[in-house]
């Protein structure tokens, strides 16, 4: 099938993914009176003397926002709000679809992170939960932390802490396959942009002590003169604290056993892969062509591959992670989605492999039917054990 001419027709036939249906029909006077005036008016009053209630009288215990800027969107780029539309539909149908989640696009036509967050903080009352998608770096993170602090309902970066959940839960799954454990390993990151600054943050809150982050400047290390401007690179820089400083991505990947990439494509090499440590574990994810082909790093000595594409063994895909961790955080009734809830999503994900581990087979299938269950199930639980549900 030709994908994007196919795509592009059922849009026009579609004209929107998404519509509005009523959970209840007005066929009669009394329907009328019970749904609006005058019989909404008690559930109103109820609300404005309990705002808590909004959850129990209205459909917000259920319901999404799905934020967007258009300056990050699916490897095309800044491509504007109303650009962007397309991909935050589908997002909302994929929330639907594996969550059962209603999700409301929202594309905010302003790339000023103040407008972003106000706008959006604003509309806290009418949603349990906001998903940022698709806003570039450093953005997202500014507009993530001020969100936060503003806001009492779950604020995710899916391209953030999705990407990180299912990440972790493959890198667990992997090392069982290799035998060796993440404090005791050496890990190489490409690219220090949104996703790999979660995946980092996220695996050395697992345990990873041994880490190089590289960007398109080369190692990051504290001092480098570009990170004076930069607090997020700057972070990270002082968490790793790299055993080098020159010689890029090919002198980090010298002796390492874990390279994760959300990069460029073409950037690893077969003689970098010889390098690493015996049986190491490569998950270049850059879309749609990886900073290695899987078949040029098993050709090389990889044990473990894992990419973004579907047309390949373990693919990393975010809708593994994101509809469970919005069902179980809805559900808990969350006010926030902290480092234990992701963590708890990331362990459930790779318990589901159990038994038909492999080098080929270390994530759950997208359509998997127990995947969302099982992360929603962890993640409400941990919400619970770490206070982070709203009273």
């Amino acid at each position: 099938m030709n994908y994007p001419e196919e795509s592009l027709k059922r849009h026009r036939e579609w004209r929107g993914k998404l519509s509005v249906t009523p959970k209840m029909e007005i066929k009669s006077r009394e329907d009328l009176s019970l749904a609006y005036t005058p019989g909404v008016a008690q559930p109103c009053l109820e609300i404005q003397a309990h705002p808590e209630l909004s959850y129990e009288l209205t459909g917000r215990w259920n319901t999404v926002a799905v934020v967007t800027d258009g300056t990050a969107v699916l490897g095309l780029g800044d491509i504007g709000p109303e650009a962007g539309m397309p991909v935050m539909e589908g997002k909302c149908v994929l929330f639907k679809a594996f969550g059962g989640v209603d999700a409301v696009p929202l594309c905010v036509k302003s790339k000023n992170v103040d407008d972003i967050v106000n706008t959006v903080a604003l509309l806290e009352g009418s949603f349990g939960g906001v998903n940022l998608e698709d806003i570039a770096a450093p953005r997202c993170f500014e507009v993530e932390q001020k969100l936060q602090a503003r806001c009492s309902i779950p604020i995710f970066h899916d391209d953030q802490h999705g990407t990180a959940i299912v990440v972790a839960a493959a890198v667990t799954n992997a090392l069982k396959v290799v035998g060796k454990e993440l404090p005791r390993i050496k890990a190489v990151f490409s690219g220090a942009g949104a996703a790999g600054t979660a995946i980092f943050k996220l695996l050395w809150s697992m345990g990873l002590r041994n880490a190089i982050l590289c960007d398109i400047n080369g190692v990051v290390y504290p001092g480098r003169p570009d990170l004076a401007a930069d607090p997020y690179l700057r972070e990270l820089a002082e968490l790793t604290q790299p055993s080098i400083r020159q010689g890029g991505l090919a002198a980090a990947l010298e002796g390492a056993d874990l390279f994760v990439g959300v990069s460029a494509p073409g950037l690893v090499t077969p003689e970098m892969v010889r390098s690493m440590a015996p049986r190491p574990i490569l998950f270049p994810m850059a879309n749609p062509t990886p900073e290695i082909m899987p078949d040029l790093a098993l050709s090389a000595g990889a044990a473990v591959v894992g990419t973004g594409r579907s047309d390949f063994p373990n693919q990393i895909n975010n809708v593994l992670a994101f509809p469970g961790v919005f069902r179980g955080a809805l559900d808990a009734r969350a006010s926030r989605i902290n480092e234990p809830m992701k963590r708890a999503a990331a362990q459930a994900l790779a318990d589901l492999v159990g038994d038909r581990l492999s080098a080929d087979y270390i994530l759950p299938a997208a359509f998997d039917p127990a995947v969302c269950p099982a992360v929603a199930s962890a993640v409400a639980q941990a919400a619970r054990e770490s206070g982070a549900v709203r009273p």
